[in-house]
């Protein structure tokens, strides 16, 4: 018998290091050829590592969350033969028996202060209680609260005090009785009630402190750190403005029930006409179309037009890419969407189709509010929010009628981007929407 080391290989593009997402194995398995031992993700690119080897594992070299050099070991496995290390003495058992050791065996004596027990199932008190006549009324502090009573355990109290608690609205299993075996008398109730807001009352809730620890890791820890990133170090500047989409709409309904026989055209959604939009509107301003190197000071200004369509998967936020949507049509760009969307939501979306974006859409569908703050893709200098669409009376200069309105909400690079600029920008998108006709006008 011997071991084999599985170190994390080259992922791919140059990349020096990986975040550990995912163990699909544990110290002990026994695992054949090609099983996934892990999955390692960089740059929203998730990896899944197989074994090269059938064995049983016998360490296992990081935790979930640890960022891994390329090249480290992180498996070592019992195999038949040889294997391609060779274990010094007792190493393999020291290995094997190191995760547990990491974890703190907690001290029951300094876990927390005693706790005097009230339930009547107790064997406490063993001290004999002092005679109520001993202890006056206005020097009696009983407890007024307590950790609510196991499930179905009944409160000892009279049913003068029952009948009391009933008409105040409180649960009695909420109220830490100071008499005997927890017995629950009226000056319980009356310190109950003195605490106010704090009262639980009698909806058979109990109240719930648990917390908790969920570590930020994987794809939900670089959507944090590209927002902090973008939002510290990024002045922002929004400017919100509402489109007339009537004649869009009808518009794109009536291209969609177009049919042409041998051609199959994907469904459009308002997402093509917006990038087509915005491609014209960037051949007026091609410095919205840039990348800001701001260690640099450098703005990298791009002729392709690489739209990312920020969209949400089951695992977080995701930034798929249309590459080149200058040279793209309407159904070609909306065709490309699709695919994209369907990728990045199933998991299969490459690192070079989730990269590369020179400029952001950002659109929440139906629950697109009626204005938003979106975060720009550092390091872009714009992102274009899409809000919801909703039917709101405009006045047509004798009457009110009912036209179909969205709002644009955007935001821009105020270090590269004056707020007039973007203002035409927004404007340049809003007349070729209102006015469809032009988006195919070359």
């Amino acid at each position: 018998m011997g071991e084999h080391i599985i170190k994390l290989p080259d992922v791919g593009e140059g990349v020096a290091e990986a975040e550990l997402v995912e163990w699909h194995v544990k110290i002990g398995d026994i695992v054949r050829e090609d099983t996934v031992l892990a999955a390692v993700m960089t740059d929203k690119a998730t990896v899944e590592i197989p074994s090269p080897v059938d064995g049983e594992i016998l360490w296992l070299g990081a935790e979930i969350g640890d960022t891994v050099a390329i090249g480290s070991p992180i498996v070592r496995l019992k195999v038949a033969g040889e294997g391609n290390a060779k274990p010094q003495s007792g190493e393999a058992e020291a290995v094997a028996a190191e995760p547990p050791a990491k974890l703190p065996t907690p001290k029951p004596e300094a876990a927390a202060p005693p706790v005097v027990k009230t339930s009547p199932k107790s064997d406490e008190p063993k001290a004999k209680p002092a005679a109520p006549s001993a202890v006056s009324k206005s020097t009696a502090q009983p407890s007024v609260s307590g950790a609510p009573r196991p499930e179905g355990e009944r409160p000892l109290a009279s049913p003068a005090v029952r009948l009391r608690a009933k008409e105040a609205g409180i649960d009695l299993r909420q109220v830490a009785g100071s008499g005997p075996a927890g017995r629950i008398g009226h000056e319980d109730i009356e310190a109950f009630l003195a605490r106010g807001p704090q009262v639980a009352k009698a909806s058979g809730l109990a109240r719930n402190d648990a917390v908790q620890d969920i570590k930020v890791v994987g794809l939900r820890r670089k959507i944090a750190e590209k927002m902090s990133l973008s939002k510290s170090r990024i002045p922002h500047i929004t400017y919100v403005e509402e489109i007339d989409v009537t004649a869009l709409e009808e518009l794109r309904a009536a291209l969609n029930k177009e049919k042409r026989p041998g051609v199959e055209r994907p469904k459009l959604t308002l997402l093509p006409f917006l990038m087509r939009a915005m491609v014209k509107a960037i051949s007026d301003q091609p410095n919205l179309n840039s990348l800001f190197d701001d260690e640099a000071g450098i703005i990298h200004q791009h002729g392709g037009i690489h739209i990312g369509i920020a969209a949400q998967t089951p695992s977080g936020l995701v930034v798929p890419v249309v590459k080149h949507a200058e040279a793209r049509d309407i159904w070609d760009c909306g065709a490309e969407v699709i695919r994209l969307a369907e990728a990045a939501k199933s998991g299969t979306a490459t690192r070079d189709e989730l990269s590369g974006s020179t400029i952001t859409i950002t659109s929440l569908g139906a629950m697109g509010g009626v204005a938003t703050t979106p975060v720009i893709n550092h390091p872009e200098v714009a992102i274009i929010g899409v809000n919801k669409i909703m039917v709101r009376p405009v006045w047509d200069g004798t009457q009110f009628i009912p036209r179909k309105m969205m709002n644009l909400s955007s935001s821009f690079d105020h270090r590269v981007i004056d707020g007039w600029d973007a203002a035409v920008f927004i404007q340049r998108i809003k007349t070729l929407l209102e006015t469809p006709a032009l988006i195919f006008v070359d």
